[in-house]
């Protein structure tokens, strides 16, 4: 799949939670629900014990896009990669990963805050630019100016991100965003709280 198509793929999906549990069994739970409530695209984050293993589970299921997050260094987004991750994020900027990217043809998502930074994260070979953290540093209202200064720019704010302001991001000039808490919540997936979890993806769909 070309990167523009994979792109598109992910603002057909509007939302992509970040998978960041404190056990691949966690992980794998919440993406089971997430699964059955409708989500198909899931990003993987390093801070999972295993998260490459758990890639390469989920990745050869061809109803599923798997994407790596939170990673630190070329070699761990080849071993990503290798695995059958289609999109690569980092929460900042590193030019070292675009390499392993272009040379897979998958998308590379860099993080920034400001202009410069953004400017940077595009000229670091970054698809799309992550803005984090997103809610403490204006929410929707950031990533509208930035959209201004930048259009045409696909902007993935995460951080804070909940059911209940997805619309106001994609209005502000969002490509998509990026969930974490609202939809992976440790604490529910513990107490076996499928119902809450599902409720939230429903939400974000709907």
């Amino acid at each position: 799949m070309p990167q523009t198509a994979l792109i598109q793929q992910l603002r057909a999906a509007r939302v992509v939670p970040v998978v960041r549990n404190a056990s691949t069994e966690h992980a794998a739970t919440a993406i089971e629900w997430l699964r059955h409530a409708g989500i198909r695209i899931f990003e993987i984050t390093m801070t999972i014990p295993g998260a490459v293993v758990l890639i390469g589970r989920l990745a050869q299921d061809r109803d599923l896009l798997i994407g790596a997050g939170t990673v630190p260094d070329a070699a761990t987004a080849t071993a990503c990669l290798d695995a059958g991750a289609r999109f690569i994020v980092a929460p900042w900027i590193d030019p070292t990963l675009s390499e392993p990217c272009r040379r897979t043809g998958a998308t590379l998502m860099l993080g920034a805050l400001t202009p410069t930074e953004v400017r940077a994260a595009l000229t670091a070979g970054a698809d799309v630019v992550k803005i984090f953290p997103a809610s403490s540093t204006g929410g929707p209202a950031h990533i509208k100016a930035l959209a201004s200064v930048f259009p045409g720019v696909a902007f993935c704010p995460t951080g804070g991100v909940e059911p209940g302001n997805v619309a106001a991001y994609l209005s502000a000039g969002a490509a998509f965003v990026g969930m974490g808490g609202a939809l992976v919540d440790e604490k529910r997936i513990a107490a076996g709280d499928r119902t809450a979890i599902q409720a939230a993806a429903r939400a974000v769909l709907s």
